[in-house]
C-alpha cells in the first residue's frame, strides 16, 4: 500500500498534541460545578468520567481517519504482460549408413543425437521439428514445443535400411520446405546436417533452397566428418568421406542462412550453440502499474462514527453541547 498525498500524514502529529495538551491543562479548562459528595455517589461520576472520555476518544478516531483518508490510501499492483516471438526450427539430419562411422565417438549418428538434444533442450519457447532422410527423407516429428517427447523421438532415431540408404539432400529440403511454409510466425529455420553429397533424389539441392527461400526460411548446414580422405564404420571397413561442402554452402548463402564445419562432437556442440544464439526468440515485456483506491475505508468509517457519536451523546449520554 502506498499513500498518493503522503504530505497530509503530517497532520497526524494533532493527535498526540491533542492528548499531551488535554492531559496537561486542557482538562483544567473545562467548565466544572461543585458539588456534594453525598449528592451524587462515586459510581455516577466514574461514569460520567468514562462517558465523557468516550466521547474524546471517538474524536480522535474520526480526525485520524479523516486524516488517512484524505491523505488517499491505495494499494499498488505490478502487472507483467509477455509476449514470445516464437522461431519454428526444423532439424534436418542425415540418416545413411555413413552416419555410422565412428570418427564421432561413439558414431557420428549418436553424437548428433546427443548434441541436437542439448539444443532443443535450450529452446524452451520455440516450436521444433525432426525430419530425417537418407535416399528418400521422414518426418520424424512434426513441430512441437513437447520437448519431452522431441527427446523420446531423437533417441529413437537409427540410420535407414539398405533399401532407402543414399543422399538425397534436396528432397530433404524440400520436404522441409513442405512442412514450414504455411507457418504463420516470422523466423522459419531449417538446421541439416550431412556428412554426404548428393547422390540421389528428383530435385536438386540448390533448386530446393531457392524454393525455400521463396518462402523465407533460412536454412544452417552442417557438414560433419573428419577432414580425412577416409573413416572406418565398425563391421563394414574403410569408406570415403564425400562431404559436399560447396553445395551445402551455397545452399546456407541461398537462404542467408551459414555454413559450418564439424569434424568431432565437440565442435558439432560449438555449431549448434551458435546457431541457437544466432536465431534467438525475442521476448517482449510489458509493465504495468494497477492502482485502487483504499480512502474509502477510512472516511466511510469516519462518517460513520461521527454519526453514531452524535446519536450517543443526544440520546444515550443526554449531552446538549
Amino acid at each position: 500500500m502506498e499513500f498518493q498525498h503522503p504530505s497530509f500524514l503530517i497532520l497526524l502529529v494533532i493527535i498526540p498534541t491533542l492528548v499531551i495538551w488535554y492531559l496537561r491543562s486542557g482538562k483544567d479548562n473545562e467548565g466544572t460545578i461543585r458539588y456534594s459528595k453525598y449528592f451524587f455517589s462515586e459510581q455516577i461520576i466514574q461514569s460520567g468520567k468514562r462517558k465523557h472520555y468516550l466521547i474524546l476518544a471517538l474524536y480522535l478516531m474520526i480526525i485520524t481517519f479523516v486524516i488517512l483518508g484524505i491523505s488517499r490510501p491505495r494499494s499498488v499492483s505490478n502487472l507483467k504482460e509477455t509476449s514470445v516471438s516464437v522461431v519454428d526450427i526444423l532439424l534436418v539430419l542425415d540418416i545413411s549408413s555413413s552416419m555410422l562411422a565412428d570418427d564421432f565417438k561413439p558414431s557420428r549418428l549418436e553424437a548428433v543425437k546427443k548434441t541436437a538434444s542439448e539444443f532443443i533442450q535450450g529452446r524452451k519457447e520455440d516450436r521444433i521439428g525432426i525430419l530425417v532422410f537418407a535416399g528418400e527423407s521422414f518426418i520424424q516429428c512434426p513441430l512441437t514445443i513437447d520437448k519431452a517427447v522431441l527427446k523420446s523421438l531423437i533417441n529413437e532415431i537409427t540410420v535407414a535400411s539398405k533399401e532407402y540408404d543414399g543422399t538425397a539432400i534436396g528432397m530433404a529440403i524440400a520436404n522441409g520446405t513442405n512442412r514450414l511454409r504455411n507457418s504463420k510466425v516470422e523466423s522459419k529455420v531449417m538446421i541439416l546436417l550431412s556428412d554426404g553429397s548428393n547422390n540421389s533424389g528428383e530435385i536438386d539441392p540448390i533448386t530446393a533452397a531457392e524454393l525455400a527461400d521463396q518462402f523465407n526460411i533460412k536454412i544452417y548446414t552442417i557438414g560433419a566428418g573428419t577432414n580425412k580422405s577416409y573413416t572406418r564404420i565398425p563391421g563394414r571397413g574403410m569408406i570415403r568421406n564425400e562431404i559436399d561442402e560447396e553445395t551445402l554452402l551455397r545452399i546456407a548463402k541461398v537462404t542467408g542462412g551459414k555454413y559450418f564445419r564439424a569434424t568431432d562432437i565437440e565442435t558439432l556442440g560449438l555449431v549448434y550453440s551458435e546457431i541457437s544464439s544466432l536465431e534467438r526468440s525475442e521476448i517482449d515485456v510489458k509493465e504495468y502499474t494497477q492502482y485502487k483506491d483504499l480512502y474509502g475505508w477510512f472516511l466511510i468509517p469516519a462518517f460513520i462514527l461521527g454519526m453514531s457519536m452524535e446519536v450517543i451523546r443526544r440520546s444515550i449520554f443526554r449531552m446538549r453541547t
